[in-house]
């Protein structure tokens, strides 16, 4: 999807990043913002893997939460105030033109007073209430199935999916979700992430792990 990107864009040096993302709002504070809509989100990437468990187990450097592309409109209506602007290939479009927005898939949410981002906002391929996995999308599950809440009602990416995305690239914060995470994931969850991750990333070193 990125491949078909504009030319443009602007490249911050990662420490500007890192200064941007530095006051990123929390799973609470997104949840609080989008209480009452309708269309389905959840918290992804680490974030998901921490409320999974319960506390958080490290540092995160932002927050990403996921809704289905035609669910965008929602979550843009209910964060009207605030500048989305697109990031793909290591560079960003500042309030981003429908044709960029069409382009990539991660949308970041701006402040327009003190120019740091708040939440990044993954639209996810679907099927009305279908969910379609952007790296396999024969990968179909309805919603309610990939979605789990806390006992606040945060909702959250189920972590054999999380672990699925993670799989790509496995950075070392990657791999210490992974083994944080795999004690607390029974056989059922183990066996759906093995048996994704030989569709999608065959001969993935996790698979051993995972038997």
């Amino acid at each position: 999807m990125t491949d078909s990107l504009p030319a443009g864009g602007v490249v911050l040096d990662e420490e500007e990043l890192e200064a941007r993302w530095a006051h990123a709002w929390r799973p609470e504070e997104v949840a609080e913002r989008l209480e009452g809509v309708r269309t389905p989100w959840y918290v992804a990437a680490g974030w998901a893997l921490d409320l999974f468990r319960g506390g958080q187990s490290r540092p995160h450097g932002d927050l990403e939460i996921a809704v289905p592309l035609a669910g965008f409109a929602e979550i843009r209506d209910r964060l009207a105030g605030h500048a989305f602007d697109v990031a793909g290939l290591g560079r960003i479009w500042f309030d981003a033109e429908p044709e960029v927005l069409a382009a990539a898939h991660q949308t970041w949410v701006r402040d327009l007073t003190s120019g740091r981002y708040l939440v990044d906002v993954f639209r996810e391929p679907h099927d009305g209430g279908t969910w379609i996995c952007r790296r396999d999308e024969n990968l179909r599950l309805p919603y309610d199935v990939i979605i789990e809440r806390t006992a606040t009602g945060i909702p959250f990416l189920v972590p054999e999916l999380v672990l699925l995305f993670k799989a790509k690239a496995v950075r070392p914060k990657d791999q210490q979700d992974f083994d944080g995470v795999l004690p607390l994931l029974g056989r059922d969850r183990r066996t759906a992430l093995a048996g994704w991750l030989k569709r999608v990333h065959p001969g993935h070193p996790w698979l051993a792990v995972l038997g």
